[in-house]
């Protein structure tokens, strides 16, 4: 008999053709997870595979046959790590594959911010130039500034390189750990974060979130950034308070922001983030390239056909759960 599995987001034909191929798959979407017939199909399910879905300790009171839960995502906030574990259920996620096309945007984000390209192409094409463009429509240059990074994992490294090797950027990160090789390879000098903020010309976002990083920068964190100093944010909107942001950049307490995550996604209608003119605004797409989503599909997919055949995923998060087995093969 085939393991049952819960499917809550969209796979590509292909792939969704390899997991049926293997499992019983009951296809769900985020808003039917408190309908009777999800509940029902918890009892008897052996994974779960989408991203998004919050899997705790309540869920969990429902699914005595889980063996692994698979994310299809970098980020796995919505994963209770240390209740999976207790339990012996796998969790794992798809980093790597998306590090470059994420660091592509971002620094892509902070290029625009900083030139001011969205602003100049409604500019343009709204009728507005006339004539030689004039000193209030500027940018500041990227090459050769200060660029601080939050957070030195993969993506942050991913970044670095593209500052360090294209713009000649100076490096400044803050991390949990050391990072000595970007120290080496790259010229990163490692900082405090009040340190980073001050000296940086663009400050950069890219740590993960846990309860320790909600509301990681906030108006403090803005006082102390230069007055022309440019701000984004890669990670998840809940690592930034999200009024006070708004609020140093009406009061120009910083020169800019470019965000492509929000504290509520999507941003909402009434946010003062859609008409703020020294924003720079993404829905979200950092890792969001056909090729990049695929791989991110298929590495999951991965993951859970190892989980369930009891081998070890390519992307396990909880490697304790392995001792956890042993032990109980003992």
């Amino acid at each position: 008999m085939k393991p049952k599995v819960i499917l809550y987001s969209r796979l590509p034909d292909d792939l969704l053709e390899r997991l049926e191929k293997n499992c019983d798959v009951q296809q769900y979407d985020l808003e039917s997870s408190s309908e009777p017939d999800f509940s029902h199909d918890l009892r008897e399910v052996e994974g779960i595979i989408g991203s998004g879905l919050k899997v705790d300790r309540e869920l969990l009171n429902h699914a005595h046959k889980l063996k692994v839960v698979t994310n299809i995502s970098v980020g796995y906030n919505n994963l209770d790590i240390d209740e999976l574990t207790k339990r012996g259920i796998m969790a794992t996620n798809t980093p790597d594959v998306l590090t470059d096309t994420t660091a592509d945007t971002v620094f892509g984000l902070l290029l625009s911010t900083a030139r001011r390209i969205p602003e100049l192409d409604h500019y343009v094409k709204s009728g507005q130039w006339k004539d030689k463009i004039t000193e209030d429509l500027f940018g500041v240059d990227v090459h050769h500034k200060n660029l601080g990074i939050i957070g030195m994992g993969r993506i942050g490294r991913a970044i670095a390189e593209r500052a360090h090797y294209g713009f000649k950027m100076n490096i400044l990160y803050y991390n949990r750990s050391r990072n000595t090789s970007a120290e080496k390879e790259l010229n990163a000098e490692y900082a405090s974060m009040d340190s980073l903020l001050a000296q940086s010309d663009f400050v950069c976002v890219m740590a993960p979130l846990v309860p320790e990083t909600v509301n990681l920068i906030g108006k403090r964190e803005f006082r102390l950034m230069k007055k022309s100093a440019i701000f984004i944010n890669g990670s998840r909107g809940a690592l930034v308070n999200e009024d006070e942001l708004i609020e140093a950049l009406e009061n120009r307490e910083i020169l800019a922001a470019g965000l492509d995550v929000y504290r509520e996604e999507p941003l909402n209608l009434e946010s003062p983030l859609r008409h703020l003119k020294n924003v720079v605004t993404l829905p979200h797409l950092g890792s969001a390239t056909t090729e990049t989503r695929y791989k991110m599909a298929n590495l999951a997919v991965e993951n859970l056909l190892k989980g369930l055949k009891g081998e070890t995923p390519p992307s396990l998060i909880n490697h304790d759960v392995l001792k956890l087995s042993e032990w109980n093969r003992i």
